[in-house]
């Protein structure tokens, strides 16, 4: 039921929750020696050269350039033992799964491969079950849960793990045992179901298709994020060296050059798994047939989950043969499924925008205010969550934290600072004045974008658009429909008003909003 815009609640009686062409990703570098060469392999080495031995010694995994033409001969069996068959041979279960491919946007690049159904399916049907020999973890790259525990609590993600784990294992070319799966990641590109590589690893002159955005700052506070972390890689190198001996190159920041890092990084973003019910050395894990190889979809219920001795998928719905295999992306917006793995998700029920209002901290008052909010659960500087199809309910949850910071009477102030209710009255022009900021700022922020909903329409019905350019004018359409149904909402309580001639009250230490 509607509350009067004149006698809302201005406090709360309880929180209101709210529910650019690049080299390969894990480019191979030519190997550099340690200034010291008397290192020994660790304890892990024998197993290591065991797993070696059971690969195919002829599969090549050398630098390969995608200029349309592959600069290397690659030989007839590296063709044959693709990433799946290689998974049989080293203990993959019979599955109900077939590799297929799908051509990219960019004709310079190989296709890309999805995982489908190689029989009908039916809902609760096992697709494949990976065995944990065949799964990549910090238990199993460390081989040391405490080291990978100390690690992630620190400084280092483990992202940031394990594409270093990867990178040196790329090192070794095809006498790494994972070097199928390092191949299948190069040809992925850390590219989403759209063949469309992340933002972070866009040109600025690309990154200017999501001006308007929020999206655009979160690309770059999320790249200068890796780049701290990259600066801190050599403290794997010195904390976990009974693994890192085995490999005969130089610390990690002198072997690798920052961008190939941020490349490799992006690679494992677009495809580690967060399994559930897992130790915190096992809870981000690398899954062979997992995305990107699934698609992600925000509609889909199946997941990966850790079993006896496993990661298996369970599926959700119905398959014919051929379809591609989905998974449930979790309750991510589509500004995360655009920044970590490159698309845009049309039906994402989960997508949203943040407002974020503060209390004016030179409001002679604001101390007080900030007391009254923090006891309604709110904080003197709030995010609030605009949900799509949830408009409304947002900025009627906004409404009261507004009307507070617009109280400027100290005997007004205290009322509501001794009030026993939830409910106090709402001067005519104080509830215009907070109407008209709302409305002001999502107007603002909707002439921000440098074009509007009906151009981003007319761009999106090109056949022909660019890739990227097309998954963020998906984008940022999305974000205005949200924008343009708060906006309507703010409008269609100010025509509410009793009186449209009433002034708005002055305010000289209004809440902000950004």
């Amino acid at each position: 039921m509607e509350v009067s815009p004149l006698h809302n609640r201005c406090i709360w009686s309880s929180p209101v929750r709210s529910s650019s062409s690049h080299r390969l990703l894990l480019v191979s570098l030519s190997a550099r020696k340690s200034k010291s060469p008397g290192l020994v392999p660790s304890f892990r080495s024998t197993r290591r050269r065991n797993l070696c031995s059971a690969s195919s010694s002829e599969t090549l995994i050398g630098s390969r350039k995608e200029d349309g033409k592959h600069s290397q001969v690659v030989s007839k069996k590296e063709e044959e033992e693709d990433l799946k068959s290689w998974m049989h041979k080293n203990g993959l279960p019979p599955c109900k799964v077939v590799l297929k491919e799908k051509p990219s946007h960019n004709e310079k690049h190989r296709p890309i491969h999805y995982v489908a159904a190689s029989e009908d399916l039916q809902v609760g049907d096992v697709a494949f079950s990976v065995p944990d020999s065949l799964v990549v973890t910090l238990k199993r790259v460390l081989g040391n849960e405490t080291i990978a525990e100390l690690l992630t609590t620190n400084k280092l993600s483990e992202l940031a793990c394990l594409a270093l784990y990867l990178m040196y294992e790329k090192k070794q070319g095809k006498n790494s045992f994972w070097s199928p799966y390092i191949r299948e990641l190069d040809r992925q590109r850390g590219r989403g179901q759209l063949a469309v590589e992340s933002p972070l690893l866009w040109s600025e002159a690309e990154l200017a298709y999501l001006t308007g955005s929020p999206t655009k700052a979160e690309v770059h506070e999320r790249g200068e994020g890796i780049k701290r972390e990259y600066n801190e890689l050599d403290t794997v190198w010195f904390m976990a060296g009974s693994l890192f001996q085995q490999y005969p190159y130089d610390s990690p920041t002198e072997a690798f050059p920052f961008e190939i890092f941020k490349q490799a990084f992006v690679a494992v973003q677009s495809c580690v798994v967060h399994l559930q019910k897992v130790s915190l050395a096992q809870r981000f894990a690398l899954v062979p047939l997992g995305p990107p190889l699934l698609a992600y979809r925000s509609n889909c219920k199946a997941m990966l989950t850790a079993t006896d001795g496993a990661v298996q998928l369970v599926v959700d719905r119905p398959y014919k043969a051929g379809e591609s295999i989905c998974v449930w992306c979790g309750p991510q917006p589509n500004s995360k499924l655009l920044i970590n793995y490159g698309f845009v998700d049309e039906d994402n029920s989960y997508d949203r925008l943040v407002v974020e209002a503060s209390l004016n901290t030179e409001d002679p008052q604001y101390q007080d205010k900030r007391m009254v909010a923090q006891r309604n659960g709110k904080l003197s500087v709030q995010a609030f969550q605009v949900n799509v199809g949830k408009e409304k309910e947002t900025v009627f949850e906004m409404l009261p934290y507004l009307r507070l910071g617009y109280v400027s009477d100290p005997s007004e102030m205290q009322s509501v600072i001794s009030s026993q209710g939830p409910i106090c009255p709402v001067s005519p022009c104080m509830e215009r004045a907070v109407l008209d900021q709302l409305a002001d700022y999502f107007r603002t922020r909707l002439a921000g974008y440098p074009t509007t909903l009906s151009e981003d329409e007319s761009l999106l019905a090109d056949a022909n658009l660019n890739p990227k350019k097309r998954v963020a004018t998906q984008l940022i359409r999305l974000e205005k429909k949200m924008l343009h149904a708060c906006l309507k909402v703010a409008v269609d309580l100010i025509n509410q008003l009793p009186d449209h001639t009433v002034s708005p009250c002055p305010a000289p230490y209004a809440p902000s909003l950004k």
